[in-house]
Formats: structure tokens, C-alpha cells, sequence
């Protein structure tokens, strides 16, 4: 099985577009899982949490987890109805007005809550955060028939239970100095269940660094607990995005099974134009739009690999050039595929912001020729549509109808998805099925008026309907 190393991020209002940045360099280079958390308890602090992880979830293909304060079902239903994966209920939120727990006839709000929201959505959905020095025996043994997994929160201040990795590959030890760290062995939270667990920690910096490694943060006890069969992954502060790379590959030196994101065929199998250099088409991952075409030569390919962000050789100034370094607008590497003659790359991405210099979203506009076709993609007439009625809705025109439903509100909005409904019904009890076609067309319209009144989009329910596959 291979172990996952999973970014904490804590959330910060004051700095939304840091998180989402943060998260989508964390995926670029290698993340398996983000672990995102706020502590708030007030309402509107959740609700500014939840929105940010919905857009964080439409930007990243990784899973993600969420951990926020449980008081009541809604509270995981939201959670979860932001495209995450799973949400991690905090020991504490299950416990009586003791702060103990205590298995009694009267379940707590909290323990009706875990257990409304296991049944609605599957223990597979919900996982248990203890503490490594709290006593949570009993907890757990109540909380298996609920969860699917559990974090353990090692104590603040102390490292992973470990030896340090010392000697080993250049990466880990030369970010320690060789000292040893005292071995906790045995943890009565995991004795008798067999839930498999991730290891959480905010304090795996070793108390010195060499100065050749003061942008790496130093970790201990990755290598031993990931070793241990029931470890899925460790949950920690990475720092700054690219140690996670330099990490995995040195946790692979150490045959720790981890997902690395590595050529498969070397550049040098490549074939190369005169210059050395070989042209990549680049293509948006989702729409299968070609945005641009470049070049790149061993280092840039390389370079491409190590960090997830598609960097190229600049044939005009003899030098690389990471794509959207002045600009912003990065090129998230989703696949690099080579022809069948290993003389052009094709670089599926993820594009931020327009692909051309001149601001267009592709470097592809000046038509030079064009006879009449019908381009209609029926795989994204939908999103077509919506962008439609987001432009009514943004620049409203008189006489649209559109623009007439939105004036009139929401109840208006449902009214007309209600009468449409039932227009279906009946067109589906007719032996012609001719009409039916109409009324599902008129219901989708409305329903996506509807979306956008209450600002969901495809991406919303394309995520969610992925997570029911």
C-alpha cells in the first residue's frame, strides 16, 4: 500500500487566495490528500471556511479532508457537500459537558450528529481525531461501527515516535544533525482496533538544521511511521511545497512505498529537433482546448517532472522559463503524453488564467479559415448554457427571459423548476417520446437558472456526482 503525506493547511479569512495558491502548489508537487482545518465555532467563520474549501475543492483533483467543529448533522453535511472526501471529527465535540467521555444511555449532540451522518453518508466519509495522550479506548471502541478511520494527534512538542534517519539517503539526513530522539513505543489509543489511522503532528522540525538546508523543513519518524501496516499517511505542516517532492523521493530511496511522480521514459528516448529541443502541444486537461505550443529541452522536461508546473526553454533568450512566473497564470501538469514517433509532447494542464501572453485563453484565435460545421460538443453544451445565463445574470438585457426569472427572485425560480418537473412526468406517461426531449431540455434550463441564483455551477455537481460513482 502506498503511503500518503498529506499538507495540513489551517485556514485564514484574511488570506483566502494564499490558501487556494498554497493548494494547488501542494497538488503540483505530489500531494496525496489536502487536510484543511479551521477551529472556529461562531457561524459565519464556518460558512467563510466551508465556501473556501468548495473553491479550493474545484481547483485540486487530490481528495480532501476537512476538520471543523461538529455540533449538529448540518455540520458534516456541509462539510461534505463542498466536494470533499471526508471530515474529521475532533474527540472533543463528542464528549459530554465534562469534557469526558463517557458511554452513557444519553448520547451526546455530537454523538447523534457522527452517527446521523455515518448513515447518510457512509462510515467511508467520516473519520475520528484523538489525541495520542488522552485515554480514548472506549471512544473508539463505540466509534468503529461510524468511522472508517482514525487521526492520531501526536503530542504537541514532541516528534514522531522515531529514530532519526540517520546515515541514510542525503535528502532526510542532512536535514537532521545525527542526534537521536527518544522512542515512544506503544499507544493505547490503537491496541485494540483495527482501523487503519493517519498521524497528525505540527512539531517535526528538528531543534537544528545544517545551512545547506534551511529552506527544507526537518522531519523525524516519517521513515518508522510510515512503516507501520495500519499507517495511512502523515498529516503535517510541510512548509514550503517543494519539500514535500524532495521527501518522497528520498522516503522511496528508503523503500517506503509512496506515490512519486517520475518519467517513465527517460528525455534522452526522446526525439529531439536539430536544435535539441522537443515541441509540446499543450492542451487544457478538462476542455481538451489546445492552449499553446513550446519547447523544451532535458532540463525543462526535468524540471517539469520534479515540481508539477510546466516549465519550458525559451528559444528567444536561451534560457527556462516557468510558465506563469511573472504572470501568475501556471500550468498545473494533470499527464505528459509522447507520439507514437517520441518527437512531440502532449502536456494535459491545468491552466491558471489565460494561456496567451496577449490575454486571450489560448495562444489559438486568429481564425485564416473556416468552412460551415456544426461544432457543437455534446459534452460541454451544458457548461455553455450556464455561461449564458451567468452572463444575463451579470449583464442583464432587456427582454431576456432570463433576466426576467432573476428579477422575480427565487420563488419564482421554483415555481417554474416545479411546473417543469411535472411537464416531465407527464411527457414521459405519452407512447411519444419526442416530446419529452422538450420538457427535460426546459427543466435543465430552469434548473440551471436556478444553480446560478444560489451560485452553484457544473463543476459543483459534476464533483459531487463523481463522489457517488
Amino acid at each position: 500500500m502506498q503511503k500518503k503525506l498529506i499538507p495540513w493547511m489551517v485556514y485564514n479569512r484574511e488570506n483566502t487566495e494564499e490558501f487556494l495558491t498554497q493548494g494547488a502548489a501542494y497538488e503540483a508537487y505530489g500531494a496525496d490528500e489536502l487536510y484543511i482545518s479551521c477551529d472556529a465555532k461562531d457561524y459565519s467563520s464556518k460558512e467563510e471556511f466551508l465556501k473556501a474549501a468548495g473553491e479550493l475543492a474545484k481547483q485540486v483533483d487530490i481528495p480532501i479532508v476537512i476538520s471543523c467543529h461538529l455540533e449538529r448533522f448540518e455540520d458534516v453535511k456541509k462539510a461534505l457537500y463542498t466536494g470533499a472526501k471526508a471530515m474529521a471529527v475532533n474527540a472533543c465535540d463528542l464528549r459530554g459537558a465534562s469534557g469526558k467521555w463517557e458511554h452513557t444511555e444519553e448520547e451526546t449532540s455530537g454523538m447523534k450528529a457522527l452517527k446521523e451522518a455515518s448513515a447518510r453518508f457512509g462510515k467511508e466519509r467520516i473519520y475520528l481525531e484523538v489525541k495520542e495522550e488522552e485515554d480514548n479506548k472506549s471512544l473508539i471502541t463505540w466509534a468503529e461501527e461510524f468511522v472508517s478511520a482514525l487521526i492520531i494527534e501526536k503530542c504537541e512538542g514532541k516528534a514522531l515516535s522515531n529514530t532519526v534517519i540517520h546515515g541514510s539517503t542525503p535528502e532526510l539526513s542532512a536535514v537532521c544533525n545525527g542526534s537521536k530522539s527518544e522512542t515512544q513505543t506503544g499507544n493505547k489509543n490503537l491496541l485494540e482496533t483495527q482501523l487503519p489511522f493517519f498521524i497528525k503532528s505540527n512539531s517535526l522540525e528538528c531543534q537544528e538544521k545544517k545551512a545547506a538546508s534551511e529552506e527544507l523543513e526537518a522531519w523525524l519518524g516519517v521513515k518508522e511511521e510510515l512503516s507501520e501496516d495500519r499507517t495511512e499517511g502523515i498529516i503535517a505542516d510541510y512548509g514550503r511545497e517543494e519539500n514535500l517532492y524532495t521527501i518522497k523521493k528520498a522516503l522511496k530511496q528508503e523503500n517506503i512505498s509512496v506515490n512519486t511522480y517520475e518519467s517513465s521514459i527517460p528525455f534522452s528516448q526522446m526525439k529531439k529537433n536539430n536544435d535539441g529541443l522537443l515541441p509540446v502541444v499543450v492542451q487544457d486537461y478538462k476542455t481538451k482546448e489546445v492552449l499553446m505550443v513550446a519547447y523544451m529541452n532535458e532540463e525543462a522536461y526535468n524540471k517539469t517532472v520534479e515540481t508539477g508546473r510546466m516549465t519550458y526553454y525559451s528559444r528567444s533568450r536561451s534560457k527556462l522559463w516557468l510558465k506563469g512566473e511573472t504572470s501568475g497564470h501556471f500550468q498545473y501538469v494533470k499527464s505528459l503524453t509522447i507520439d507514437c514517433d517520441k518527437d512531440t509532447l502532449l502536456a494535459r494542464v491545468r491552466q491558471v488564467g489565460p494561456a496567451c501572453h496577449t490575454g486571450n485563453p489560448t495562444c489559438f484565435f486568429e481564425e485564416t479559415y473556416k468552412k460551415p460545421y456544426d461544432d457543437t460538443n455534446p459534452l460541454t453544451v451544458l457548461d455553455e448554457v450556464y455561461s449564458v445565463i451567468m452572463d444575463r445574470k451579470e449583464h442583464p438585457k432587456e427582454g431576456s427571459y432570463t433576466n426576467y426569472l432573476f428579477d422575480k427572485g427565487i420563488d419564482k425560480i421554483l415555481k417554474k423548476c416545479g411546473e417543469e418537473a411535472a411537464e416531465i412526468i407527464i411527457a414521459a406517461k405519452n407512447p411519444d417520446s419526442s416530446e419529452l426531449k422538450y420538457e427535460i431540455s426546459d427543466f435543465l434550463y430552469h434548473m440551471m437558472v436556478l444553480m446560478a441564483e444560489c451560485g452553484l455551477d457544473w463543476k459543483d455537481i459534476v464533483k459531487e456526482l463523481a463522489h457517488r460513482r
